[in-house]
C-alpha cells in the first residue's frame, strides 16, 4: 500500500509540474496524475538506456518523472494536434 501511495504522490507532483511548465490546460487532476506516473515509467526507461539509472530518493523521482511526462504530453500534442 506505501509504494501505490509514493507513486500516486510522485504522480502527482510530477504532472502537475508538467501542466505548469507545458501551455495548455493541462488534464485535470486524475490526468495529471495520471500523465505523472506514467512520465515516471517513460522517464525511468529513458533515464535506463542513457545509462543514468539511480536511487537518488523523492527529488531524483519527481525529477525522472516529471522529465518523462514532458515528453508524454509533447508527444501526445504533436500526434492529436491538441495545445490545451
Amino acid at each position: 500500500m506505501h509504494g501505490i501511495l509514493w507513486w500516486i504522490l510522485v504522480g502527482l507532483i510530477a504532472g502537475w509540474l508538467t501542466g505548469k511548465v507545458m501551455k495548455g490546460s493541462g488534464f485535470g487532476v486524475l490526468g495529471d496524475i495520471v500523465i505523472g506516473i506514467l512520465g515516471a515509467l517513460a522517464g525511468g526507461f529513458i533515464f535506463g538506456l542513457l545509462g543514468l539509472s539511480g536511487s537518488g530518493g523523492l527529488l531524483y523521482s519527481i525529477l525522472v518523472a516529471f522529465l518523462g511526462a514532458v515528453i508524454l504530453t509533447w508527444l501526445f500534442r504533436l500526434i492529436t494536434g491538441r495545445r490545451s
